[in-house]
């Protein structure tokens, strides 16, 4: 095989596993959803947004890309202290007006969204799937982008499902993958927010239900490296679930630090393990 039919192979590849991880994301949340008890849609998950709320933030970022404008803003929505930014003003958009709707209403039209975004993620060719593209962490192409919203998607219902009690699916691909979306901005994570000086090293630990070894050397820039020569200036082991929520600021990380065993620089370890959230 040509080295251009092996390029061509792969991002087939890459394709029909993010567009394969998203569709069972999304089945995942439906199952979720139709198992609720009526009473727990009004369950508070994060600042400003219940249940409900969740899973019409996930539906107006769909309908979004499906090529629905999104609503007028409401009036005081530049009042609410959880709006931080244009991009949560946007989403608020559609929460807003989605939330008088029945939760049956909601979750068909949560069905049908995503059953239309994957019939037409499924459809589009190679090209278009790695075509350049805006996402919200720069510039990117559109499989980038995708590979976004399954990170959001998987976050939002681990959120849900802390906040009604069913936890489930920490392991497995989309889990995995989100993992891998985490990795990829430690070295912001560890050298910005972490602070983490020249020459140091950190190393991540992840205990289960994923297991891993993220490290980082700062030398020049943070970046991820496979291993650190040694013993690392600072350490951090945690279960990948609490690694998660921690790094999508959902939980309050001094509250957690009994979770998390810090080896090495103690200073540096908890100065880390206090500044690893970095989303929005």
């Amino acid at each position: 095989m040509t080295e251009s039919k092996d390029s061509a192979h792969s991002a087939q590849a890459e394709k029909d596993r993010v567009v394969g991880l998203l569709g069972g994301e999304w089945a995942t949340i439906t199952q979720l959803m139709a198992a609720l008890p009526d009473d727990a849609w009004s369950t508070p998950v994060l600042p400003g947004w219940d249940v409900h709320d969740v899973l019409a933030h996930i539906v107006g970022g769909e309908r979004m890309l499906a090529g629905d404008a999104a609503p007028e803003t409401p009036a005081g929505l530049e009042d609410a202290p959880h709006v931080r930014n244009p991009i949560a003003r946007v989403n608020e958009t559609w929460i807003v007006a989605l939330r008088p709707l029945p939760h049956a209403a909601l979750l068909g039209m949560f069905r049908a969204i995503t059953e239309e975004r994957l019939a037409a993620l499924q459809a589009m060719s190679v090209e278009e799937f790695h075509a350049p593209s805006w996402t919200p962490a720069g510039d990117g192409t559109y499989g980038r982008f995708m590979e976004i919203r399954l990170f959001d998607a998987w976050m939002h219902e681990q959120d849900i499902r802390n906040a009604v009690g069913k936890p489930d699916n920490e392991d497995g691909p989309a889990a995995d993958a989100a993992i891998d979306e985490v990795a990829g901005a430690l070295g912001y994570i560890v050298g910005k927010r972490g602070g983490a000086p020249q020459g140091s090293s950190v190393k991540i630990t992840l205990t289960g239900p994923i297991q891993r070894e993220l490290c980082v050397v700062v030398d020049g820039k943070a970046k991820v490296v496979i291993a650190i020569d040694g013993q690392p200036t600072a350490g951090l082991a945690l279960s990948s679930s609490l690694f998660l929520r921690l790094a999508g600021g959902r939980v309050d990380p001094e509250r957690c630090l009994p979770e998390v065993r810090l080896s090495g620089d103690a200073a540096l370890a908890r100065q880390l393990a206090t500044h690893l959230a970095y989303t929005l």
